[in-house]
Order: structure tokens, then C-alpha cells, then sequence
């Protein structure tokens, strides 16, 4: 791909303006009367008004690109008078198609000079010490760099606080005490100097979590995107961040939510899809206790059955869950299902996994017994992605610095590493999904022909099977339901059995 002659890399800049100053003069000794055009120096100035005295200052920008991210724009102002400046860092791309969520994982001095680029509509957080940056002016820093600018802004107004509002302040007190553990006081004697820092030294584990809609933000990786600290998530924005973005209008919203409340497809519709129904079912929020509507829908996934999509989305805390069930009947076998990952066009591939299928790796040592994760409709990276995070949480989760630094997470860190080569297809690895209700699903390619890198086996339930998925106490049974009082403890409640799909399903009264 052939660079931009506009946005170099900063090296690339650098080297051209020392260049500029190198500049042989004439041979007279004077000056060369041909000053360089602007478009040749790779930093320009501009006069700027200084909003702090009113005298004119200058603002120097240079058009520079990131590796592994886009180009941007830096800006640096400065003014003579009063020695004020400032520092901003600007997209030079548009606003992407999905906005991205950056989460690092920090345990030592070296993780805290990673870089990170923040736009003026990213929001970076750290669950452990309760902290949010909110959306401010871009910047480009650290996050050494974030944590001071967090410690300076907060404690210039604390005498004020002390005297008006003393709850917020020991507040702010008590989250300037954690932020200096991990960042102390150059003022500090005790606290090691700049110089005697080492990067393995250990902090204080924390994370950072930088979000940003736009898309627009980076956070700096160790050696590649394998980095088991760092994990890139991209989302697709909601209306009211498209809104805050400029790119929709409020009323649009309104749009939107009286086209969802049209109702299913009808028989006439242009494309002659049947009508599809969206059940909604009221519920309790089970992390806040709020009202909280469950939607329900079948869809029909080719080549296998229908399936049951099942979400959950509280507008009160923010709480999500997504589960996926069989809408079919129970299979008389097993299902175990073979995948060889080739390339990154096998991690498209859609992926039903229910509650009672396991998923194997035997390349990594991954085996994830039924029930992990419940049911999900995804595709391969989606579900490996869900793995990881899972798996992330645990191991990195803890305040004390030892738990950090001890054999086994050094261990599981190696783990995570090879966990990201599968995820990005950087390795080949075999996938295998053992299902013994055979409700699982992996798609293929080649449909309706075979796979050449999928082979599908069935095979016959085991009694302990059977019995853990209470099968062993079902009874296929003929005919007409009836009510049964044989069957019952006692004689004043009755069971009334019938047959689904060949299978014995029973609902009980009580009689008076």
C-alpha cells in the first residue's frame, strides 16, 4: 500500500524537519533567499488567540499517522505571555462504521506506558478504583500520563471541597490515595524515582477500559494483537450515539420506534416471507429488581431446525442476556461435530450452541463443559471471543499484586496468548462440539453438498447421559392423554399424561 505523502509516521517527520534545519546556506555565507514552502514542512504554525490573557499565541499541527491505526492530527498551542498551552490530538478519518471498546489488563510499570489515543467522544474507565473520564478533548498519552492528569484535576479544587462539601471530599480523597499507590507523588521520598522504575516491576492490578462510538480511539498492544492484556471489541452503535455523533437527527428515533411497532412481515410483502411474530414477556430485572420485558422469537436456521431467540436488555441498570433454546424435538442420538479451522473464513461461519453442548481445542487445552456460557447464536470468532473474555475476568481479577505475579497466571497469561492466535486464525486448530441432544449447529459452506472440513458424527446416548439430562425417567407412551391417579402420591392430585413428539409430558392438579 503505498504511504501518504501527507500523514508520515512521526519518525518520517521528524527526519524531514531536521532536514529543513540542515539546509546548506549559500555559498556568499547569507541566507538562501527561497524560504522553504509550507507544504514541504511537515509542522505548521498558525497564530492563534490565547483564551487565558487575549495576547496571540501559536498553535503548531502535524499530520502524522499511528501504525495500526489511521492518521490523526496533533496540535500543540502554546502562548508567550502567560505560559499557557495546551495539547490536542484529532481524527483526520471519518467516523467509522462500528464504534470499539479497548480493555487493558494493568500489572506492571511497563503496561502504564502504553499508549493510548482518546477522542473527544471516548470515555475511559477503571471499574476497580469506580472511575470514568467522561468524553473531553482528544488526547494522546499514556496511561501513566491519564492517571496523573486524573490526580492533578481532581485534587486542585480538594481545600475547596474540604470546607464546603466534606462527604465528597473524603470521597475524592479516598480515590486520590488508591490512584497515587499506583502512580506516587514525585514530591514522594519514599516512592522510586523515574530511573529506578523497571517494567516488570508489579502495580497495583487494575484495568482500563477505553470506549469510544466513533471508533476513533486506539490503545496501544505488546508486540502484536495477540497481547493477552488487550482485547478489541467493536460494537454497532445505538440511535441515541448516533444521534450524539450528528449522524441522525432526533427525530429519527421516533422513526424508529414507530417502525418496529408496525408489526410482523405481511402475507403481501414484496419479498413473501410468511409472517413472524416477536412475543414479549414481562419479567423482573435479576440484577436490579426493575420491570423488564423478555422478547422471544423462532427462527428457522437452514439445513437443521428451528430455534428459539430469547433476549433480555434492562433499561434501568443496563443488564443484558441473549439465550438461545431448540424449538424441536429431543434427538434420539448424540451430535459431535468436527471443524478444522483453516483461515479466517472458517471463523464466520455461524455457530449454534446450546446449554448442553461442550466445546472443545485440543491444540490449546480448551474444553468447556455443557452448560458454559448457556445457549448462543454467533459465529466461531464470536463464540472463541465470548470464551475469552470469560476467561480473561477470572484470571486478572484480584487487588493484591502477588496474585498477579504468581506462576499460575503467568501460566494462564501463555494460555490467553495461544487463545488469541485461534482467535484471529493466526494458527490452524480443530473445533469439536459434542452435543448430546444434537441441538447444536456449526454452518456449512458448501450446503447442501459436504464440508470438506467438517465431518459430523452420531452416536447413541449413554445411561449416564440419559440420566443427567433426565431422560431416563420419561416414558414414550400411545394415544389419547388421560388423567392418571396411579402415578400420584396421593389420591387427591392427579397427573394428567400426554405425548409430544413421541415424548410423555405430564401437568398435575390437585383435586378437592
Amino acid at each position: 500500500m503505498t504511504p501518504d505523502p501527507f500523514f508520515k509516521s512521526i519518525g518520517a517527520a521528524a527526519a524531514d524537519t531536521e532536514a529543513l534545519r540542515e539546509q546548506p546556506d549559500d555559498e556568499d555565507g547569507q541566507e538562501p533567499d527561497v524560504e522553504p514552502i509550507d507544504e514541504d514542512r511537515p509542522m505548521q504554525e498558525v497564530e492563534s488567540l490565547c483564551m487565558n490573557c487575549g495576547e496571540q499565541g501559536v498553535t503548531r499541527m502535524l499530520l502524522t499517522s499511528i501504525p495500526y491505526f489511521r492518521e490523526v492530527i496533533v496540535m500543540s498551542f502554546r502562548c508567550e505571555h502567560c505560559g499557557n498551552q495546551n495539547n490536542e490530538i484529532q481524527s483526520a478519518s471519518t467516523i467509522r462504521e462500528h464504534g470499539v471498546t479497548y480493555t487493558v489488563k494493568i500489572l506492571n510499570q511497563g503496561d502504564l506506558d502504553r499508549q493510548l489515543v482518546k477522542s473527544e467522544t471516548a470515555t475511559v474507565s477503571i471499574p476497580e478504583f469506580e472511575l470514568t473520564i467522561p468524553p473531553l478533548r482528544g488526547q494522546m498519552t499514556t496511561v501513566e500520563g491519564t492517571l496523573r492528569d486524573t490526580i492533578q484535576d481532581l485534587a486542585a479544587d480538594q481545600p475547596l471541597r474540604r470546607i464546603e462539601d466534606p462527604p465528597t471530599y473524603d470521597k475524592i480523597e479516598a480515590l486520590l490515595t488508591k490512584l497515587k499507590e499506583v502512580v506516587p507523588d514525585d514530591e514522594d521520598d519514599d516512592a522510586p524515582t523515574m530511573n529506578e522504575r523497571q517494567p516488570e516491576d508489579p502495580v497495583r492490578p487494575f484495568t482500563v477500559i477505553l470506549d469510544d462510538p466513533a471508533g476513533n480511539s486506539f490503545f496501544e498492544f505488546s508486540g502484536s494483537m495477540a497481547d493477552p492484556k488487550w482485547s478489541l471489541r467493536e460494537y454497532s452503535r445505538t440511535m441515541e450515539q448516533n444521534i450524539t455523533l450528528g449522524l441522525a437527527q432526533p427525530g429519527d428515533d421516533e422513526k424508529e420506534k414507530v417502525t418496529q411497532k408496525e408489526g410482523p412481515l405481511r402475507e403481501e410483502d414484496e419479498d413473501g416471507l410468511p409472517a413472524e411474530e416477536i412475543f414479549i414477556f414481562p419479567g423482573i430485572c435479576s440484577s436490579c429488581g426493575h420491570q423488564v420485558d423478555t422478547r422471544m422469537k423462532k427462527v428457522n436456521i437452514p439445513y437443521f431446525k428451528d430455534i428459539i431467540i430469547m433476549s433480555t436488555n434492562c433499561s434501568a441498570c443496563g443488564y443484558r442476556d441473549n439465550e438461545v433454546k431448540s424449538g424441536g424435538a429431543i434427538s434420539d442420538k448424540g451430535k459431535r461435530i468436527t471443524l478444522r479451522v483453516e483461515d479466517a473464513e472458517d471463523l464466520s461461519r455461524d455457530i449454534l450452541k446450546s446449554e448442553t453442548c461442550g466445546l472443545e481445542i485440543p491444540e490449546i487445552d480448551l474444553a468447556l463443559h455443557a452448560g458454559t456460557l448457556g445457549g448462543r447464536f454467533t459465529t466461531v470468532e464470536g463464540i472463541l471471543t465470548q470464551v475469552y473474555d470469560e476467561l480473561s475476568e477470572k484470571v486478572f481479577r484480584g487487588d493484591s499484586v502477588g496474585s498477579a505475579n504468581s506462576q499460575n497466571n503467568t501460566e494462564f497469561e501463555t494460555f490467553l496468548g495461544r487463545m488469541k492466535e485461534v482467535m484471529t486464525a493466526a494458527r490452524s486448530f480443530t473445533l469439536i462440539l459434542d452435543d448430546p441432544l444434537a441441538n447444536s449447529y456449526l454452518q456449512n459452506l458448501y450446503a447442501p453438498d459436504p464440508d470438506p472440513n467438517m465431518e459430523i458424527t452420531t452416536y447413541e446416548r449413554t445411561f449416564d447421559q440419559n440420566e443427567e439430562l433426565g431422560l431416563n425417567d420419561m416414558k414414550r407412551i400411545k394415544g389419547q392423554g388421560k388423567w392418571n391417579t396411579l402415578q400420584c402420591r396421593t389420591a387427591e392430585q392427579q397427573r394428567y399424561d400426554f405425548e409430544v413428539d413421541g415424548w410423555l409430558c405430564a401437568t398435575v392438579r390437585t383435586t378437592m
